[in-house]
């Protein structure tokens, strides 16, 4: 069998916001930028990774089954930051993280060894997704 993990889905609430932050301050090359309805979907993903994206969407959107009590919660946890997440990989994580940093990200952990035998950071997106980075040895 020959799978590959092709796009993530991630929600935002302000797709600009959104948008500076993956593209300006993570680097990442907008792959496609769609508007329908008033909604906005934008792909966006590492260079030199054609086949790996992310897809920033809209958390919630009309019609599609969820309702409003669920609707509801969703926006509560994106607040929260406990929501939706990704975990990315670099291979200068105290460069990475000085540059995420600089751009502003709210950090939740600076880089650190983990007892279970990676080093990594953490910040929130725009959306308050939680983006770990690790670090590639």
């Amino acid at each position: 069998m020959d799978i590959t993990i092709h796009a993530s889905f991630l929600p935002h609430d302000d797709p600009d916001a959104s948008l500076a932050f993956y593209r300006d301050v993570l680097g990442f090359e907008v792959r496609d930028d769609v508007g329908y309805d008033g909604m906005r979907w934008i792909t966006v993903g590492p260079p030199g990774q054609p086949g790996t994206s992310i897809v920033l969407q809209p958390p919630v959107v009309p019609g599609c089954g969820v309702t409003d009590e669920e609707s509801r919660v969703i926006v509560e946890m994106m607040a929260k930051g406990t929501y939706a997440g990704v975990n990315l990989a670099t291979r200068d994580l105290d460069g990475t993280f000085a540059r995420v940093q600089a751009g502003a990200a709210e950090v939740v952990q600076e880089p650190t060894e983990q007892p279970y035998g990676v080093r990594d950071c953490a910040f929130r997106d725009p959306a308050g997704n939680l983006v770990r980075i690790q670090e590639v040895r």
